[in-house]
């Protein structure tokens, strides 16, 4: 016999990031807030952004360097202007953002135990920005559990 088990519960909020143009934006209290008025105890945080030009990151929060090197190295990778690139409708930076989001990814899943994000202790939640100039970036956090 199968013991029965509780309703998931779901909950979703949205917010808003205003970046600055290229590089990161923390979000961790953001979606740390979205989680606790979830009433989540226990479940799983998927956080998406509808955008093909920025990506979000579950990485390094103590040292802003780590940032940097992988802003410089990405930029190695896929440079602004690189000759490769029809598609510049909007720039030099237009392709490689494309570019850059589909290589760092647009959602992420992080558990969630005791009402709260289960992150290490080093992990922040951020909204990468590849694009020069600034933008209003829209995030939605779903969060499912018990």
């Amino acid at each position: 016999m199968t013991r029965p088990m509780p309703a998931p519960h779901v909950a979703q909020a949205r917010f808003t990031v205003h970046t600055r143009g290229r590089g990161f934006s923390e979000i961790t209290r953001d979606v740390a807030d979205a989680v606790a008025a979830s009433h989540v105890d226990t479940g799983i945080a998927n956080i998406f952004t509808a955008h093909t030009s920025c990506s979000l990151l579950l990485g390094e929060n103590a040292d802003p360097t780590v940032r940097e090197d992988l802003e410089r190295w990405f930029a190695r990778i896929v440079p602004d202007g690189d000759p490769i690139f029809r598609h510049d409708a909007e720039g030099p930076d237009d392709m490689p953002a494309h570019v850059r989001s589909i290589l760092a990814g647009v959602s992420l899943d992080v558990p969630v135990h005791g009402g709260k994000l289960l992150l290490g202790t080093w992990q922040g939640i951020y909204l990468w920005e590849h694009r020069l100039d600034p933008h209003q970036r829209k995030v939605c956090v779903t969060v499912l559990g018990h």
